[in-house]
């Protein structure tokens, strides 16, 4: 049975507020620092999915009953994305950053907030027409377990692969988006080898540390979720674990240029929204 959204109230971030609190201390889930207006509209259809009236009685059943925490997880989060997303980002990625990680022997690459997996395949299948993918490791993070699952499994309607074939020969695909998939019974299957080099895992921006030094970065449409403090926390994990004169790809609305890190990265590409760590933090006091 679906709820109906409820008028806004003078209560609503006191609710909010505990709602965010009881995620956070139950189960360790912090979206404190999220965007907030974000964080509302999350909020809000997490308590419609659980059926509750008021965001107080959808805290209640989650202090209450654990099994419904993957339902707020799914609402508190955003799976939104295609293969290929934004053609412009991987086409400079294909020309420009991949022959620079040619040089080196092995690679690491970290797709955080890999969502339902689009991004992490669309990488897999650049690299691997580029002769890159048997040397590199990728890591495909997510705090939501169930897009995760759904990211391992590289699963999706079939509806959509007309947008995935149009946005892979925009990003300079060098055959056909149908060499790597199987179709069948409304689906389409992405070939389990594009995934044999996948470390698949829970990762929280807001609370988890580095895990790995990696070659190159994509995190798209992440950050405009965080707030400025978030932001920040994130972008200062990235240049933690990039290599020196490793690369970081943003969203298309997304920037460091206003960052506490910022002066840890050179410009690289700004239209697409790529950066380059710089290769020795002392050249930025040079004249």
């Amino acid at each position: 049975m679906s709820v109906a959204p409820v008028p806004a109230g003078p209560g609503d971030d006191i609710e909010l507020d505990l709602f965010l609190e009881a995620l956070n201390r139950r189960f360790h889930y912090d979206f404190r620092s999220y965007s907030r207006a974000s964080l509302a509209r999350r909020a809000d259809l997490a308590r419609q999915r659980l059926g509750c009236a008021t965001l107080s009685e959808a805290q209640g059943r989650l202090l209450h009953e654990p099994a419904v925490l993957p339902d707020v997880i799914d609402a508190m989060t955003v799976q939104v994305s295609e293969i290929f997303r934004d053609p412009g980002y991987y086409l400079a990625l294909r020309r420009d950053v991949l022959p620079h990680l040619q040089t080196f022997p092995s690679l690491k690459v970290w797709v955080a907030g890999c969502a339902d997996g689009e991004e992490l395949y669309s990488m897999a299948i650049m690299f691997k027409e580029e002769g890159l993918f048997d040397r590199t490791l990728f890591y495909a993070t997510e705090i939501n377990r169930r897009a995760l699952a759904r990211a391992e499994a590289g699963v999706y309607d079939i509806d959509r692969l007309p947008i995935f074939s149009q946005n892979y020969q925009k990003a300079g695909g060098r055959g056909s988006l149908s060499d790597h998939y199987t179709a069948a019974y409304g689906r389409a299957a992405f070939h389990r080898e594009l995934r044999s080099r996948t470390v698949f895992t829970e990762h929280n921006l807001a609370t988890d540390q580095v895990f790995s030094e990696v070659h190159l970065i994509s995190c798209r449409n992440v950050l405009i979720y965080f707030d400025n403090t978030l932001q920040d926390r994130t972008l200062g994990l990235f240049a933690e674990a990039l290599t020196r004169g490793g690369f970081l790809g943003l969203g298309s609305h997304e920037t460091l240029r206003f960052s506490a890190h910022a002066a840890a990265f050179s410009t690289f590409d700004e239209p697409d929204r790529i950066w380059r760590r710089n290769a020795d933090q002392e050249m930025l006091n040079a004249p």
